[in-house]
């Protein structure tokens, strides 16, 4: 299977369960690893047999940029849903990173691989 990788893309949204959290955007960070046959796209060189990856970017801003969830794997599984959405992706691995999450230094995040 052939995967395409989206990295350290940012998008602000609200999330979390605490009322401080609820009246504010913060910046979340994803990783999104596509899977799918991508090699009719290899031989044509053209977009056909692949996805455009910058349309999975866009739909992904939409849906964060407008949601408010509570809880990262709730958003996390509204965005594998949202990426296997496009006909060429069967299978999805979705990591968030949440910056302002931690006590300290510490690194919060969380990953999901969805298939259809």
């Amino acid at each position: 299977m052939d995967k395409i990788h989206i990295t350290e893309l940012e998008i602000e949204t609200v999330i979390g369960t605490f009322p401080h959290e609820r009246n504010r955007k913060q910046p979340l960070i994803f990783r999104l690893h596509l899977s799918g046959d991508f090699s009719a796209a290899g031989k044509s060189d053209t977009l056909e047999g692949t996805v455009n990856y910058r349309a999975v970017v866009e739909k992904m801003i939409s849906l964060v940029e407008n949601s408010s969830f509570f809880l990262l794997e709730a958003l996390a599984e509204h965005c594998a849903e949202t990426c296997l959405e496009f006909p060429e992706v069967q299978e999805v691995t979705v990591g968030i990173t949440k910056p302002g999450a931690a006590l300290r230094k510490e690194v919060i995040s969380l990953e999901i691989t969805r298939s259809k």
